[in-house]
């Protein structure tokens, strides 16, 4: 074989064995992109493709033995029974381990044609399991990039197949293949893109509804479960998924409202919980639910309505700010539980929409307004565990002199928010009184300390209060005009309840004192979640409603455009004109020679510049100065001369096959002469035949145009 030939079949094999990973790796990305992947599984299988990319570029020369392979892998199917009973605990995350673990392997040792079908049969699953674990925009992202190399792979695959078979003269050359190939997998790859996008928002689909039975999420947000344990909030709050987005129906400012989401009245010295609760289910009328009575509806106070649409949450519950009083919503019912939480109690709330009006008041008023509570949830409200004496010591010094309820709860609000530092730092080990080891010695913790140190002081009192969990705050995006919530802004109060007023709102936690966050990152951020919620609204939830919204929009917008562009046209018309005069008499003389001298260099200026350069190089040559790749240049000032005298090089010709086409004439000796001095030149590396080319080259210029 040719070393041009064998260039060019390391290239072809070079490029498909890269696209095959490329392959591997956007299915390995999509499926970690989507949440479902720990941290070791997305560390280990990353650091296996990338040493396998870099064995595929050369950078790491590896060899891995048969026999060590295949006793690996007999060890880790031997540890896979151990896997799901000791560490992963769950047989789905203990079988992704064990094929993830296959799929490095296979990648690393791939040598085969059936080893590659096997590793673009794992890249296709691993595809389709992010298919059916994520709904997000990163998922069309990954989809992309997957197609890209799959038309990459396919198209490589084919022309490496073909290198297989007998040796046939080649019609063109292999210069830039490579770039060649990889921009015709971009091409087809956005063509692909482009026409099914038409179609994503022609059709209608129920997308959300299908994919929601097998979305996985594992995200775990405060509000929606009865189990709440200390230090579980702080780890929440390190992460910053999306969960909710609100538009609110006015233009105040809205970032620091409450979302209140569960409230658990029992405390065991370790979490907060709530027994089984039984609840009301009320009914709603065409979606349409009244939650207050009309005494409440009555009461003073300041309205809000907002849309929520919620996210990234397993879970039923539904979140309000300040009092519901009125709630839209597509389901038959809601559930009231006995906390004065809501939820749906059919189904999860992910993805969820509901409109609500609430009334916002003074935060010592009642969020949910009950002057009575019954004797037996009295004694729930104040049941307590075995605890520090300290604690109830504490309490009692603080409000000492404090004479109403209402008093005392806010003075131990305001010592634990004056005497104690904000931190999401988590104790390094277990206590074995926490909210002890918070109060007397750590003195520092995140909301959730603070909230229980107050509940459980003002039971010590004989204060009713209970642990209410939620979010706090929201960042307004002003590209999609909504408050984003995230799981950073979880957050818990405390409730207290004041007899004769009712449920009151407490929060005893500090300001975080590193709550600021880079400018850019937080725009950089704003962009994405507008983009994910595009994603949401109109490809995974686009449905006939929303079809027939977006077909009347861009009817209406046509038809504004139409009147206003006309009504401009005609406006502008009388003094456009003019000042298209004026400039054109200004500046049309300069802009035309521009123009043309713009033109001339586009035109001549490539010619020039290849001129100017081949004699410097000749000059050079002759001078003795001579390298290798100066051959092509002659060889190229040889094929033009000839070309005048009619002959034509076809390109699939070799140049010792050319030259045997010369009649025997003293034009043919030459150009045979020439041939082989610049194959040696050329192949063999021999510069001193170089200064023979340009006499050669001259010898055929003195022949003139009727010697053939």
């Amino acid at each position: 074989m040719r070393s041009g030939d064998g260039q060019a079949a390391v290239s072809v094999e070079r490029f498909f064995e890269l696209s095959l990973l490329g392959l591997v790796v956007s299915g390995y990305l999509a499926v970690a992109g989507s949440g479902y992947l720990d941290l070791p599984t997305i560390v280990l299988t990353g650091a296996g493709l990338l040493l396998r990319a870099l064995m595929i570029t050369g950078t790491v020369r590896l060899k891995i033995p048969t026999r060590l392979v295949t006793a690996v892998t007999l060890a880790y199917i031997g540890f896979y029974p151990l896997d799901y009973q000791f560490v992963s605990r769950d047989f789905l995350q203990a079988t992704v381990h064990l094929v993830f673990f296959l799929a490095v392997v296979k990648i690393l040792t791939a040598k085969t044609r059936r080893d590659h079908l096997y590793a673009g049969a794992i890249a296709f699953l691993e595809l389709l399991a992010a298919a059916l674990v994520s709904t997000n925009l990163n998922f069309f992202l990954f989809l992309g990039l997957y197609m890209l190399f799959a038309m990459a792979a396919f198209t490589s695959a084919e022309i490496r197949r073909s290198t297989e078979k007998p040796w046939r003269v080649a019609r063109s050359g292999l210069k830039r293949f490579h770039w060649r190939l990889a921009a015709l997998s971009v091409f087809v790859t956005f063509a692909i893109l482009a026409l099914t996008g038409g179609l994503f928002f022609l059709l209608p689909r129920t997308a959300s509804a299908a994919l929601q039975h097998w979305r996985h999420n594992r995200e775990s947000a405060p509000g929606f479960s009865n189990q709440v344990d200390l230090g579980a909030i702080g780890a929440i709050k390190m992460r910053s998924t999306p969960v909710m987005h609100v538009t609110f129906y006015d233009e105040r400012e809205r970032s620091y409202l409450r979302w209140r989401g569960q409230a658990l009245a029992r405390f065991d010295g370790r979490r907060w919980f709530n027994p089984e609760e039984g609840g009301r289910v009320l009914r709603t009328d065409k979606g349409r639910a009244v939650l207050a009575s009309d005494e409440d509806r009555r009461r003073a106070g300041r309205r809000l309505m907002y849309l929520v649409n919620l996210r990234a949450l397993d879970s039923d519950a539904l979140f309000f700010a300040g009092a519901p009083e009125v709630l839209n919503l597509n389901a038959l019912s809601i559930v009231r539980t006995p906390w004065d939480s809501f939820r749906l109690g059919s189904g999860l709330s992910y993805g969820m929409k509901y409109e609500v009006i609430s009334r916002l008041e003074d935060a010592r008023s009642p969020a949910v307004p009950d002057p009575r509570i019954s004797d037996a949830a009295r004694r729930g409200y104040l049941q307590l565990p075995a605890i520090d004496p300290r604690i109830a010591a504490l309490a009692r010094r603080v409000t000492a002199g404090r004479v109403s309820d209402a008093a005392r709860a806010a003075a131990i609000e305001e010592y634990l928010r004056t005497h104690y530092a904000y931190s999401l730092e988590l104790p390094s080990d277990e206590a074995a009184d926490p909210l002890a080891r918070f109060l007397f010695e750590r003195r520092k913790g995140h909301c959730e300390y603070f909230a229980s140190a107050m509940a459980v002081m003002l039971r010590t009192l004989g204060i009713p209060s209970r642990l209410a969990t939620g979010f706090l705050g929201g960042v307004y995006n002003p590209i999609t005009e909504q408050y984003v919530v995230r799981t950073s802004d979880a957050h818990s109060w405390v409730e207290a309840y004041l007899a004769g007023h009712g449920w009151a709102t407490f929060d005893p936690t500090p300001p975080d004192p590193n709550a600021s966050a880079w400018p850019f990152w937080t725009r950089l951020a704003m962009y994405a979640d507008a983009a994910d919620t595009f994603w949401q609204d109109w490809v995974v939830g686009y449905d006939l409603g929303q079809q027939l919204s977006l077909a009347e929009q861009m009817e209406r917008s046509s038809r504004r455009f139409s009147l206003e562009w006309a009504a401009r046209l005609r406006e502008s018309a009388g003094g456009f004109v003019d000042r298209a005069g004026a400039l054109v008499i200004r500046y049309g003389p300069a802009a035309l020679g521009v123009a043309g001298a713009c033109l001339l260099v586009w035109f001549i200026g490539p010619g020039v510049f290849r001129y100017v350069r081949e004699s410097v190089r000749l000059k050079r040559l002759r001078l003795g100065q001579a390298r290798a790749s100066d051959a092509t240049l002659l060889y190229r000032r040889m094929l033009a001369l000839v070309r005048r005298r009619g002959y034509e090089k076809p390109p699939w010709f070799t140049a010792a096959e050319f030259a045997g086409t010369f009649p025997e004439s003293e034009l043919g000796a030459l150009v045979h002469r020439f041939t082989q001095a610049y194959e040696e030149l050329r192949f063999g590396g021999r510069l001193s035949v170089a200064a023979r080319l340009p006499g050669f080259l001259d010898e055929m210029e003195r022949l003139g145009p009727r010697f053939r």
